[in-house]
Order: structure tokens, then C-alpha cells, then sequence
């Protein structure tokens, strides 16, 4: 097994972690850090198997913008009070 190979597979795991952690979170704003969070290491995996365009995409649109939209619309709801 390759260090590349080991890499993508911690990377992954990453990616689980943050997913169950998003979901079992009863803090919103730190579910949507942590959505966001496993979209940039889904760009990370992307990137490690050689797809930059798509690595770039998921991390400006999937990590920045939606993480940014989800925070923005957390804030003005007032819904990260609870």
C-alpha cells in the first residue's frame, strides 16, 4: 500500500467522522462547520485521485459557499440560540 493510498484513506475517514458528526449534533452551527468540514476533504480526496477541477468546485461551491449560506441563514433565523 502506497503512502498516497494510506493518505486518502485517513482522509476519507475524515470525511465519515465529520458526516456523523453533522448529523448527531445538536448544536447547528456546529453541524454546518462540520458539513462543511467534509466537503473540503471531499476536495482533498479529489484532489489526491487527480481531479483538480472537481476538487477545486467542491471546495469553492461545497465547503465555501454552502457552509457560508448554511452559517448566514443559521444567524439571521436566530435558530444557533437554542
Amino acid at each position: 500500500m502506497t503512502t498516497l493510498d494510506m493518505l486518502t484513506i485517513l482522509v476519507s475517514i475524515s470525511i465519515l467522522v465529520s458526516g456523523v458528526l453533522a448529523v448527531t449534533l445538536t448544536n447547528v452551527v456546529a453541524a454546518a462547520v462540520s458539513a462543511g468540514l467534509a466537503s473540503l476533504s471531499a476536495s482533498v480526496v479529489f484532489l489526491l485521485l487527480a481531479a483538480p477541477d472537481v476538487a477545486m468546485a467542491e471546495a469553492a461551491i461545497g465547503s465555501g459557499l454552502a457552509t457560508f449560506i448554511l452559517i448566514y441563514t443559521i444567524h439571521k433565523t436566530g435558530a444557533g440560540k437554542v
